[in-house]
């Protein structure tokens, strides 16, 4: 595989990480973003264990700020000398909209959620995805070359009930990048969407489901490191064709050739509209 320069955004934990150190493990530089500046010290060590040293950039940025947007694309280029893969994985996830989730005597409802906890989600979880989309797609269109991962959600989370703002947001990004590709299409860039296809084994998920899970009173958890096969092939020259559409890690059959798996486990990105009834 050709060595490539990738930001991954939320990359200091949970899916995120996975696929830093994947990326970087099949040769390509990555700088890794996160929010927490603790994170930053264990992907540090994570990688001198892994002797990945200056493959690796782990910083923090807020970017949900255009500056900060700004800053880590420069960053990429500073320390790299190029830019060819943007995976926007960074979310807020249902710990932070509703922590006692598993502890309410009741589903919590839409007007229960604080208005600053919409605004952070959703400018987390699109308008940060929408932000680093704008500032890199330009020059991957003039390379000839590019490619943009967008990791949105499960389609029944986006319109089940008790699942806003979370489930919105990720919708949003969902449309975008069935919108996006269209725009790109024989441009050499390609944008694509990698997700878990279920609940994931990660920070974002509350403890009870995890503990669940690991019970067996709960469907099996799809761990991070299952978003590495799939989002190796779409950021490969194999995919250069492959371009608005979603694979989910949990469908992913790794012993076959990745093409093949991603004939099996692909679906066109956005949604199937509702017809008006004849």
């Amino acid at each position: 595989m050709e060595r490539r320069v990738a930001i991954v955004t939320g990359g200091l934990r949970g899916l995120g990480q996975a696929m830093v150190f994947g990326l970087a493990r099949a040769g390509h530089d990555v700088v890794a973003v996160g929010h927490i500046d603790s994170d930053v010290a264990e992907i540090a060590a994570a990688a001198a264990e892994g002797d990945l040293v200056g493959h690796i950039l782990s910083l923090t940025a807020d970017l949900r700020r255009p500056a900060a947007c700004d800053r880590v694309v420069a960053m990429a280029q500073e320390c790299f000398g190029d830019l060819d893969i943007l995976v926007n994985n960074a979310g807020l996830t249902f710990t932070t909209i509703d922590p006692a989730r598993f502890r309410r005597p009741e589903p919590q409802k839409f007007w229960q959620v604080s208005d600053d906890i919409v605004r952070a989600v959703i400018e987390t979880n699109y308008i940060a995805a929408d932000q680093m989309a704008r500032r890199v797609a330009p020059k991957m269109v003039e390379a000839g070359w590019g490619r943009i991962v967008n990791v949105t959600t499960k389609l029944d989370t986006m319109n089940r009930a008790h699942t806003s703002p979370y489930g919105a947001s990720k919708a949003a990004l969902e449309m975008a990048t069935e919108v996006w590709s269209k725009e790109v299409e024989g441009t050499g860039l390609t944008i694509n969407i990698v997700n878990p296809g279920a609940g994931a084994n990660t920070p974002g998920m509350a403890e009870e489901m995890r503990a669940m899970s690991r019970e067996g009173r709960a469907p099996r958890l799809v761990e991070p490191e299952e978003m590495v096969p799939p989002l190796l092939y779409v950021v490969s020259r194999e995919a250069d064709t492959v371009n608005g559409w979603r694979f989910d890690a949990n469908l992913w059959d790794a012993s076959l050739p990745p093409a093949e798996a991603a004939r099996r486990a692909g679906r066109p990105a956005g949604f199937e509209m509702h017809p008006h009834p004849a």
